[in-house]
């Protein structure tokens, strides 16, 4: 049997314009600049500054969570630098949908 690591967000911190630094439970961190899979209905609202520097760390689920309903999987911000490339490729298909 395969264990599967669950990863909590423990901290973060807005660093730049809709960029965070991300630490969690396992003493790792990562800097994520959203701004290029910041579209579509729930996460396109984020586009506002004002809204997006709204997120805040849910603790009782160890992950962020914006005012619009807009969250991340902690693994997914965890391992971002595997995940991103797939995630911006999806929310792009939003991007042209909203152009």
């Amino acid at each position: 049997m395969s264990s599967h690591k669950i990863y909590r967000v423990s901290d973060f911190a807005i660093v730049g314009d809709y960029t965070l630094r991300i630490r969690f439970d396992d003493a790792t961190e990562q800097v994520i600049d959203f701004s290029p899979v910041l579209y579509g209905p729930i996460f396109g609202p984020l586009r506002d500054p004002a809204i997006f520097n709204q997120v805040r760390l849910v603790e009782y689920a160890g992950c962020l969570e914006w005012p619009t309903g807009a969250d991340f999987d902690p693994e997914t911000l965890h391992d971002w630098p595997q995940a991103k490339d797939e995630i911006i490729q999806r929310r792009q298909v939003w991007a042209l949908t909203e152009a």
